[in-house]
């Protein structure tokens, strides 16, 4: 199983590796979402929907079953 976006934690952070999807907004391409990118987890709404994040250092919020789509490689804290 592959670790996406809606498996972050808060505070964990992430690399962006796959954004192949059709269903994944251009918008949110646009706005940063590509492979290569750093991503943190800074919170989440209280029905688990939807996730704050922080992208390349630009903030947005999307809903879970979008962040299902996007693959991530979980980076460890040093």
């Amino acid at each position: 199983m592959e670790d996406t976006l809606a498996h972050l934690k808060r505070g964990e952070n992430a690399i962006i590796t796959d954004v192949s999807s059709v269903d994944i907004p251009l918008k949110l391409l646009e706005m940063g979402c590509l492979p290569g990118n750093s991503v943190e987890l800074v919170q989440v709404a209280p029905f688990q929907d939807p996730m704050y994040l922080n992208v390349n250092g630009s903030h947005l919020a999307i809903r879970k079953e979008t962040a299902a789509l996007i693959l991530i490689e979980k980076v460890a804290h040093e």
